[in-house]
C-alpha cells in the first residue's frame, strides 16, 4: 500500500495492463509516442464531414454557409488539441489532414486557411497568454534578450522537443516581433 497524503492510496499489488495506445483528453497517445494514430482517427472523422458539406453544396448554399459549417465541424476537428501533436506529427500525416482541408477549399470556393498556419497563430496565441501570466508554471520558458523583443530560444538535443510546443512556440513569437 502507497499513501499519497490527503487520504489517497494507491494499492501497489495491483497489476497494470500493458496498451498500444489510449485516448486521453481527445488525443491518441500511442506507446511509440508518435501522432500517426490520432491523425488517422482525426482524417477520418474529417472525411466523414465533408460528405455533408458536400451536400451541402449540392443543395446550392451560399459559399459562406459552407464556409461556416467548415469551420464549425471539420476546421474544429482538424484543429483540436493542434498545438499539443501537429508539431510531432510526421510528413505524411500532415498531407493526409492537408488533403482533407484542400478537398473543403475545392468545395466550398473559397479559400482556406491551412493547418500549419492554424498551428502557428493557435502556438502565438497560447504563447502570448503564457507570457502575460506571470503566475504561470511554464512562464519562466519564455525569457526575453536583451533587446527585449525577441524570446531566447530553448536549447534543445532531440528533434522531438524542438518540434514541441515550446521551442514552436517561442519561435512562432519571434516570428510576429
Amino acid at each position: 500500500m502507497l499513501f499519497l497524503g490527503d487520504g489517497y492510496e494507491l494499492d501497489c499489488r495491483t497489476t497494470l495492463e500493458r496498451v498500444d495506445s489510449f485516448r486521453y483528453l481527445g488525443v491518441h497517445i500511442s506507446q511509440d509516442l508518435s501522432s500517426s494514430r490520432h491523425t488517422n482517427s482525426l482524417a477520418k472523422k474529417a472525411h466523414q464531414r465533408l460528405y455533408y458539406l458536400r451536400r451541402l453544396r449540392d443543395f446550392r448554399l451560399p459559399s459562406k454557409v459552407l464556409w461556416n459549417f467548415y469551420t464549425c465541424t471539420i476546421e474544429s476537428i482538424l484543429t483540436g488539441n493542434i498545438t499539443v501533436w501537429f508539431g510531432n506529427s510526421t510528413k505524411q500525416n500532415r498531407q493526409a489532414l492537408q488533403r482533407v482541408v484542400h478537398s473543403a477549399k475545392r468545395i466550398t470556393h473559397t479559400e482556406l486557411p491551412d493547418l500549419q498556419t492554424i498551428y502557428y497563430k493557435r502556438c502565438q496565441t497560447k504563447a502570448r497568454r503564457i507570457v502575460k501570466d506571470p503566475t504561470h508554471p511554464n512562464n519562466r520558458l519564455f525569457s526575453l534578450l536583451r533587446s527585449g523583443k525577441r524570446f531566447r530560444s530553448l536549447k534543445t538535443k532531440t528533434e522531438r522537443l524542438k518540434r514541441s510546443f515550446f521551442p514552436q512556440a517561442i519561435w512562432a513569437l519571434n516570428q510576429g516581433n
